[in-house]
């Protein structure tokens, strides 16, 4: 569930009408509803309750300061797969313990960073991160908290491209290697054994996978048991899906009975990384019909937002709903919904009937997640504008970029006629 919804044809996002927002803080705009987040936050815990856990948000899915700011309110963790999301995390205060580190490319800095740090896990994906972060904790004399994330070989049964759990794809570690991994783990002087970690997929819409994987992790959790080697956690990873178009995902409340059934009276902590599902329909992506535009084989709706502020439909060919801001009784056209980049993919939506006019303002529902994350400046277009809406009250939470910020870390060299550089 989320709060935007029509009252007397109009769209509003909580208690304010999008059309009313998009005139005063400029299109295309990022707006996101805080009753939906506290409400999606709340499900996750009320699903896991009495058992003990930690859920950590997935940063890369919105790593917006004030967004941050608010699950961490909620009592969320973080999980983050950068130097800059770790920064991020601490720059809003985050506790530390309940930070974990993901990514199957960690650089020599950002293992430093996170040991110096002391987060709560550094889920390592490869034996040779392994090594580099033995050493790491060896030249600093520190500890560091480690879980290995296990490549479980399940089919998530989403888009191939991001598809992660597979034994083609690029991420953790194989199943049949990792106990073998456990023991040297065990045997560091500064490396401590806390978890196991898995993340199969993303945009999940069944129980079936996290089922399996679940059960895979809980095989080496009792190798690893009767090893003596003690576990403190299970992290069964993000990946449950929303509802764009037609999907039927599960709720988080029959998503984790899934895994809790599995896990039983065992005394570790369940650890679950929910991105999409905490953010993706707490955000819409509103912006303006600039044209319409017929030819013999096709209508366009030109709007003034594209790949380079939501770049999903053309990344992946994803499904994003379209509608109006302001229903009406017009006759619906159908057309492709593009933006003005110089790229033939530049578009949000196929085939879609919608009773727009010039000027209209349209929204693309479920762009709170992997939207603003994944914005570039391609064509030099500046990145939106941000707003956070809490019943009546909103608050910006990125301005829209100026364009100087564009060029602001460049340097413009000179030339002379033949193309020499001149030197100051």
């Amino acid at each position: 569930m989320d709060y935007f919804n029509y009252k007397d044809n109009e769209l509003y996002a909580e208690d304010l009408k999008v059309s009313s927002l998009v005139q005063e803080y400029g299109s295309p705009l990022y707006i996101y509803s805080k009753a939906t987040l506290v409400r999606h936050m709340r499900a996750f815990e009320e699903a896991l309750a009495g058992k003990k856990h930690l859920i950590c948000y997935a940063v890369k899915a919105n790593c917006n300061l004030s967004l941050l700011s608010l699950m961490k309110s909620l009592g969320a963790g973080f999980d983050v797969v950068s130097e800059g999301e770790l920064r991020r995390v601490l720059k809003i205060g985050a506790d530390p313990k309940k930070v974990i580190f993901s990514g199957v490319g960690k650089t020599r800095a950002e293992l430093t960073l996170a040991v110096k740090s002391g987060i709560g896990c550094i889920n390592v994906e490869s034996e040779a991160e392994l090594k580099l972060l033995s050493k790491i904790c060896a030249e600093l004399k520190c500890p560091a908290q480690v879980a290995l994330r296990v490549n479980p070989d399940v089919d998530a049964k989403t888009h191939p491209s991001i598809s992660t759990g597979l034994k083609g794809n690029k991420f953790g570690i194989a199943a049949e290697d990792a106990f073998a991994l456990y023991q040297q783990v065990a045997a560091d002087p500064y490396l401590q054994v806390s978890g196991i970690d898995c993340h199969i997929g993303s945009q999940m819409t069944s129980n079936g996978p996290i089922a399996e994987a679940t059960e895979k992790l809980l095989s080496l959790y009792g190798k690893l048991e009767q090893a003596g080697i003690l576990v403190d956690h299970i992290d069964i990873g993000g990946g449950l899906g929303v509802t764009y178009n037609d999907e039927t995902p599960p709720s988080p409340y029959e998503y984790m009975a899934a895994v809790l059934k599995r896990v039983g009276g065992r005394d570790v902590s369940i650890y679950v990384e929910p991105g999409r599902a905490m953010v993706a329909n707490a955000g819409i992506l509103a912006c303006s019909v600039l044209y319409l535009k017929q030819t013999a084989t096709k209508n366009f709706c030109i709007v003034d937002a594209g790949m380079s502020d939501l770049i999903r439909p053309a990344l992946y060919n994803s499904w994003m709903n379209i509608v109006e801001c302001r229903k009406s009784n017009d006759p619906k056209i159908l057309c492709d919904v593009v933006g003005p980049i110089c790229e033939s993919d530049d578009f949000l939506g196929r085939d879609r009937k919608l009773a727009v006019q010039q000027g209209d303002i349209i929204a693309v529902r479920g762009a709170g997640a992997y939207g603003m994350s994944m914005a570039s400046n391609y064509n030099a277009r500046r990145l939106p504008c941000e707003i956070l809406v809490d019943g009546s009250a909103v608050e910006v939470i990125r301005r829209r970029q100026d364009f100087e910020d564009l060029w602001a870390q460049e340097r413009q060299l000179a030339f002379d006629a033949e193309g020499k550089l001149l030197h100051p």
